[in-house]
């Protein structure tokens, strides 16, 4: 029996090492190794040797198992880690690499880079708040206090009766002139909810705030601002227009128009055949917004305005839906 054993040894170790790959190391295992292998087979004629025998034989064919056992799995790694199992392609080392295709901005956060990028060629800093907010920033400091009736025209989502999703960026506004005294010029860009959702509005947009607060601002000066930001976002012959309009937080204000950018001025569905389209709200500082951030409204006024960069970007690429910006279809978003 003991010359069986090595025999099957030598044998079994020149049939691993001609085994080279999954299929041939299958074949071993079963022959070798497995319930009716012809380990199995000599093992079975341990009870027929000498009682003294035994124990000595018994210790040898366990040696010579464990032997094979961790030669087939140091095998089967090797194999592995070289890529020769059946099935498995060979790498082939003069192949030209394969370049993953580069991600893209989205168009919003696009557009909104570039609205920033303009108004901070003014002289303008970039302030950022949070999207949980509370009543009295996003409404009350902002001259809209509870029961005001300009509060249904955001649709609010609220999280307790004093904090909520801010509806606007325009808390900013309140923050930062609670923390520097003028002059300021600022633009707060970021994300804002309201309960509404149809081809031109959804339940989160993106908004860009801006204002200035310095002596003897003019009215004047928010349209230069906002005729230079037009005439760099879309055309320098881009018509604009100012009409008279209500927001709670500006006197007097204002809704800014531009030329129809789809029919020219002409008239098409998109501007409802009037050959303009509003594009952002505006207006001077309400002087009572100064009183509850502690400046003096006789030595200061400064003008805000508040532009939607969904609106923006459906403008500037002649977008008509605005639910195509997130319905994540490469298709749509690849354009950009």
């Amino acid at each position: 029996m003991e010359a069986e054993l090595h025999r099957l040894q030598t044998e079994a170790r020149a049939a691993l090492t001609a085994s080279v790959n999954a299929l041939g190391l299958e074949a071993f295992r079963v022959k070798y190794l497995g319930r009716k292998g012809l380990f199995t087979t000599v093992m079975r004629a341990l009870g027929d040797v000498p009682v003294a025998e035994r124990p000595r034989l018994g210790k040898l064919a366990n040696d010579v198992r464990q032997e094979l056992e961790e030669a087939f799995a140091a095998r089967e790694a090797e194999l592995a880690g070289s890529q020769m199992a059946v099935g498995a392609p060979r790498s082939d080392l003069t192949l030209p690499g394969r370049l993953a295709p580069f991600g893209k901005s989205h168009p919003v956060t696009q557009v909104m880079e570039e609205v920033c990028a303009i108004f901070e060629g003014l002289g303008f800093a970039v302030a950022e708040g949070p999207d949980v907010e509370l009543d009295y920033y996003n409404f009350e400091a902002l001259n809209i206090p509870p029961h005001h009736p300009a509060r249904d025209m955001h649709d609010t989502f609220y999280v307790s009766d004093s904090v909520l999703l801010r509806t606007h960026t325009s808390p900013m506004q309140v923050r930062a002139m609670q923390k520097a005294a003028p002059p300021l010029r600022m633009i707060a860009p970021g994300k804002v909810y309201r309960c509404d959702s149809d081809i031109t509005h959804t339940p989160m947009f993106h908004q860009v705030e801006g204002f200035l607060v310095d002596r003897k601002v003019s009215f004047g000066d928010l349209k230069g601002v906002l005729s230079v930001f037009i005439a760099k976002m879309f055309d320098k012959k881009t018509p604009i227009r100012f009409r008279p309009s209500f927001f709670p937080f500006t006197e007097p204000s204002a809704e800014v128009d531009i030329g129809c950018v789809i029919c020219k001025g002409e008239g098409c569905r998109v501007c409802k055949k009037t050959g303009w389209l509003e594009i952002l709200g505006a207006g001077l500082i309400d002087p009572a917004v100064f009183k509850m951030v502690g400046y003096d409204p006789d030595a200061y006024t400064g003008f805000a305005f508040g532009l939607g960069m969904e609106r923006i970007a459906m403008l500037k690429y002649g977008i008509t839906d605005i639910r195509m910006f997130y319905e994540n279809d490469l298709r749509f978003l690849s354009q950009f």
